[in-house]
C-alpha cells in the first residue's frame, strides 16, 4: 500500500470511499455481466487475526481450483470483470514481503482478503444481500475461470451463520493459535501499523477503504462488550478477544455441519494434518507447504485467570481439528 503513486491513492479513495461509487460498480457489473450459477463447494478461512489466516489462504491457492480476489482486482473489488477489461495491463511485479512484516511473500498475483469491501457496502442483516452475495461470488469465478471460490476475511466471523445458511455445502475454516502467541502476534501488528500510518497517512486510510478493522489505526474488537481489559495497547486486551472470539465459535458454531477448526500448530508440525485438510477440501492434487510456526519470547504481565481459561478453551478447539 505504501508503493501506491499519487494517482493511485486516489483512485483507490475514489472507487472505495463512496457507498454510492461501490453499489454502482456492483450494479453496472452485475447489469453486464450474466455468470452461470455452479456448486456452491466454495472455502472460507475466518478467524481471528494472526492465526494462520494468509498462509492457509496461500496453501489452499496454490491447488489452482479456486478463484480469489487478488491485488488486481483493486480498487474495483465489487466489479472485477470490468475493472479487468478497462485497466491497463498490470505486470507482476515478483514477490515482495508484505507490509505485516511477518515474512509473507505477496505478488499482485495473490489473493488478499477484499471481500469485506462487499459487507461494507451490502448490510449482512439485509435478505437481498445474501442473493447479491451469490452473485458477487459468482463474478469473481467467472472472471478467474474457476466454479469453486476462496475467501479469507476475519471479519466473517461474525457472520458465518449467515455464509453456512447461503452455501450450505461449502467448507468453512477456522484456523487458532496458541492464545498467548496469538495475542501477542496481535498485539506486536497492532502496534506497528499505528506507527507506519503516523509516518503514512494513506496507510490508515487504505486499511478503513478496505474494512480492515482487526488492529492497527481503523481497530475495532470484535467483541467490545462487558470487556475487563480495554486498553488495546495490553496484552490482556487481545488474549480476552481471543477467548471472546473463540468461546462464541466453540459454542455457537461448532455444531454447523460444514464449520471446521483448524489448529495452526497441527498445520506446521504435521503435513499428515495438511493433507487431511486437502481431502476435507476435495482437493485431488495435494502438494506439500512449508508451514513455518513462530514463537516468540512473551514479557508482558498476563492476568492468570484469563491465561488458564484460554488455554483450557484452546485444548476443547485442539479436540475439534
Amino acid at each position: 500500500m505504501n508503493n501506491y503513486s499519487w494517482l493511485q491513492q486516489r483512485l483507490h479513495q475514489l472507487a472505495l470511499s463512496s457507498n454510492f461509487m461501490r453499489e454502482m460498480a456492483f450494479d453496472i457489473e452485475s447489469t453486464f455481466i450474466s455468470p452461470p450459477e455452479e456448486g456452491d463447494m466454495h472455502v472460507f478461512v475466518a478467524g481471528l487475526a494472526r492465526s494462520g489466516t494468509t498462509i492457509l489462504l496461500n496453501a489452499i491457492h496454490e491447488s489452482h481450483k479456486f478463484a480469489s480476489l487478488s491485488y488486481n482486482d483493486m480498487p474495483f473489488v465489487l466489479a472485477p470483470n470490468l475493472w479487468s477489461k478497462i485497466s491497463f495491463d498490470k505486470k507482476n511485479i515478483g514477490l515482495i514481503e508484505r507490509s505485516h512484516g511477518d515474512g509473507i511473500k505477496i505478488s499482485t498475483e495473490s489473493p488478499e482478503a477484499f471481500e469485506e469491501v462487499f459487507w461494507k457496502t451490502f448490510d449482512d442483516g439485509d435478505p437481498e444481500s445474501a442473493k447479491k452475495f451469490k452473485i458477487f461470488v459468482q463474478l469473481i469465478t467467472y472472471k478467474y475461470k474457476k466454479i469453486r471460490y476462496l475467501s479469507k476475511n476475519n471479519q466473517n466471523i461474525q457472520r458465518l451463520e449467515l455464509i453456512s445458511q447461503i452455501f450450505p455445502s461449502s467448507k468453512i475454516l477456522i484456523p487458532f493459535r496458541d492464545p498467548i502467541q496469538q495475542a501477542y502476534s496481535l498485539l506486536l501488528q497492532h502496534e506497528k501499523f499505528i506507527k507506519d500510518s503516523n509516518e503514512d497517512q494513506f496507510i490508515s486510510d487504505y486499511m478503513k477503504l478496505i474494512g480492515h478493522r482487526e488492529f492497527g489505526p481503523s481497530y475495532i474488537p470484535i467483541h467490545n462488550k462487558n470487556l475487563s481489559h480495554i486498553a488495546d495497547l495490553d496484552i490482556n486486551h487481545w488474549l480476552e478477544q481471543w477467548h471472546c472470539v473463540y468461546k462464541y465459535c466453540y459454542e455457537k458454531l461448532h455444531n454447523l455441519p460444514n464449520i471446521h477448526f483448524i489448529s495452526y500448530e497441527k498445520l506446521c508440525s504435521s503435513n499428515d494434518y495438511w493433507y487431511e485438510i486437502l481431502e476435507l477440501l476435495q482437493i485431488s492434487n495435494p502438494k506439500n507447504f512449508n508451514f513455518q510456526e513462530s514463537k516468540k519470547a512473551v514479557n508482558c504481565n498476563v492476568e492468570e485467570s484469563l491465561k488458564q481459561n484460554a488455554y483450557l478453551l484452546y485444548r476443547q478447539l485442539s479436540k475439534l481439528s
